[in-house]
């Protein structure tokens, strides 16, 4: 352990970016966390304790430092540029040479996409040009069409990735609909979004309790697989959850498509009646559905809400004013 402190510490005094998301370094002297490339003056050995998660460094009471911004910046630049090589190339395979020609290695990267999606780039770039394909068959272009253009060299090839990938083959693909999702940051740390053609179905922080639980229901319920991918709901969603922790924006304007009971879906209604800035109860909720002995169902409810911020069940607290049940952490509540 000592040995790994070590090697930590050196990467913070070296600020070495390919050590950005790995640890998160919490200065005793300050009660802030940083991450490894922070511009800060650097904290003493023995002032400095190491995270893997920057809500292990919340949990342990450090807050975010100012000029790092940890919970923003958690993906390296390495990172970021990776994704926008996808991004700028959705048809094209990038290879691990061509990452090299970028000056990006192909192992860091592997690694921090099987820590922190759960897949590895590769998989992550082909969700994202079967997402491409998805949509290009969707507007009525043929199979084989599709098929070369994102890159197959043989139609069985494209045939069996899309089918592994989307649980149905590419001639069928005009009549359904699929959950793309992507991961962006926020000050509070990183989130998951995830939308349909109809809109954003979940809105999470990465590290909610039962989000592996959230996917599989949200994917019952629609009857849509979820892949990599990003449409006009998620680009809006990432413009207007930043202007409203810049404080530039009080309300949202973005579609949502939110499963549920009729008496989920009123409470979710509820729960958007809430002025910014404003605090309510559940037995206060309870009580404007016409359902004041409700208050326990109104509380599961707000539970199982899978859309963070936009839906603000973070607003909504205890009849005694104590902060309780927050998927995202009390820590994020009380912010």
């Amino acid at each position: 352990m000592l040995n790994q402190k070590k090697i930590y510490y050196k990467a913070l005094l070296e600020k070495d970016e390919s050590y950005v998301g790995v640890f998160y370094a919490g200065v005793k002297t300050t009660s802030v966390f940083c991450i490894a490339t922070c511009r800060a003056r650097k904290p003493k050995f023995e002032n400095v304790e190491f995270f893997s998660s920057f809500k292990s460094a919340l949990d342990a009471g450090y807050r975010p430092c100012k000029i790092c911004r940890p919970t923003e910046n958690a993906a390296p630049g390495a990172i970021i540029k990776a994704i926008s090589l996808i991004s700028n190339n959705p048809k094209n395979k990038i290879t691990d040479y061509q990452l090299r020609q970028n000056q990006l290695s192909p192992e860091i990267i592997r690694r921090w996409f099987k820590k922190h999606y759960g897949i590895t780039f590769h998989a992550y770039q082909r969700m994202y040009r079967i997402n491409n394909a998805f949509q290009e068959l969707k507007s009525g272009k043929n199979v084989i069409n599709t098929a070369m253009d994102s890159g197959y060299n043989s139609l069985s090839g494209f045939g069996y990735t899309y089918k592994k990938i989307m649980k149905k083959s590419p001639s069928t693909s005009n009549q359904q609909d699929i959950i793309l999702i992507d991961r962006f940051t926020t000050p509070l740390g990183p989130m998951f979004v995830c939308a349909t053609s109809l809109g954003v179905c979940l809105l999470e922080f990465v590290d909610r309790r039962m989000l592996e639980t959230e996917f599989e229901q949200l994917q019952s319920l629609l009857k849509m697989k979820i892949i990599f991918g990003e449409n006009e709901h998620i680009k809006q969603t990432k413009v207007q959850i930043a202007e409203y922790f810049k404080g530039t924006r009080k309300d949202f304007t973005i579609a949502l498509h939110t499963p549920g009971t009729l008496f989920q879906q009123t409470v979710w209604d509820c729960l958007k009646q809430i002025p910014y800035g404003e605090l309510t109860t559940y037995k206060k909720q309870a009580q404007k559905i016409n359902k004041p002995q409700a208050i326990r169902a109104v509380a599961s409810a707000n539970g199982y809400n899978r859309v963070a911020i936009i839906i603000p069940c973070h607003r909504v607290i205890g009849t005694n004013g104590e902060l309780i049940g927050y998927g995202g952490g009390l820590e994020r509540k009380n912010g």
